[in-house]
C-alpha cells in the first residue's frame, strides 16, 4: 500500500513595500504526496484542460441533411449519362459529406485527486524556485488605485522579475474589479481566483503573487496550505 508523505514549504510574507510583516514573516505550505512521480499527472491535467477549451462545433451535412435533392435529376435511361438518383449525393458538388465532422465534446477523464496532485506538484516546483510571494492586505490596497502606472510602481518594489520580460500570476481570494481594471492592459499579468487554479496558468507564470487572504482558501480547496504561524 502506498503511503502519503507530507512536505512543508515556507513562503515569505511581505507587504507591497517589500517589507517583512512583523507578526507574520512566513507561511507554511504543506503538500501531500504519494511516493510516486507526479510529473506525468501535470501532463495529463494540461491535456485535459486543453481539450475542454476546444469548441467541438465543426459540423458538416450528410446527404439526408442537405436541402433539396428529392427529385431525380434525369431519367434513368436514354440520356447517355450515368445514373443519378439525387443531387444531394456525396458524389455531386453541393451534396452531402461522407464521414465529415460532427459536433462533439472533447474531454479526457481526470480524477479530482489527480488534478489536485498535479496542482500541488506545480506549486511545490514554483516554491522551490523561490517564485512565490504572499502579500499582506493585497486586495485592499488596490481598492483606491485606478491607474496601471500606480500598479506597476508597486509591483516593481517586490523582489520579482520585471513584467516586461516575465509573466506574473496574481492569485486573489475573490473577484477584484479594481485590480482587473488596472491590469487589463498588461498582457503578461494574469489574475485568477484561489478556488479555480489551473495547470496552464501555473505553468506559464514566472512569478506568482498570492494575496495573504487567499492562503486559507487554497488550503481548504487543495489541501495544500496551512495557516500562517
Amino acid at each position: 500500500m502506498k503511503t502519503k508523505k507530507q512536505f512543508i514549504y515556507t513562503i515569505p510574507v511581505k507587504n507591497l513595500e517589500n517589507q517583512n510583516v512583523s507578526d507574520e514573516n512566513s507561511a507554511e505550505l504543506t503538500l501531500n504526496f504519494k511516493n510516486v512521480k507526479s510529473n506525468y499527472l501535470i501532463h495529463r491535467a494540461l491535456v485535459s484542460e486543453r481539450k475542454l477549451l476546444r469548441q467541438g462545433s465543426a459540423n458538416t451535412k450528410t446527404r439526408s441533411e442537405v436541402r433539396g435533392g428529392g427529385k431525380k435529376p434525369w431519367k434513368q435511361k436514354g440520356t447517355g449519362r450515368a445514373r443519378a438518383g439525387s443531387s444531394s449525393s456525396p458524389l455531386w458538388k453541393g451534396g452531402g459529406v461522407v464521414f465529415g465532422p460532427k459536433p462533439k465534446i472533447y474531454k479526457s477523464k481526470l480524477n479530482k485527486k489527480e488534478k489536485s496532485l498535479a496542482l500541488q506538484t506545480l506549486i511545490a516546483n514554483k516554491s522551490n524556485q523561490n517564485s512565490i510571494i504572499a502579500i499582506k492586505n493585497f486586495s485592499e490596497t488596490f481598492n483606491d488605485i485606478l491607474k496601471t502606472k500606480h500598479f506597476l510602481d508597486l509591483i516593481e518594489k517586490l523582489p520579482i522579475s520585471t513584467i516586461k520580460n516575465n509573466k506574473i500570476l496574481i492569485i486573489v481570494n475573490g473577484e477584484s474589479k479594481s485590480l482587473i481594471q488596472v491590469t487589463r492592459n498588461l498582457p503578461n499579468v494574469k489574475i485568477i481566483q484561489a478556488n479555480s487554479l489551473n495547470v496552464k496558468s501555473l505553468l506559464n507564470s514566472n512569478n506568482i503573487i498570492i494575496s495573504f487572504e487567499a492562503l486559507k482558501t487554497i488550503e481548504e480547496t487543495y489541501n495544500g496550505y496551512k495557516k500562517v504561524r
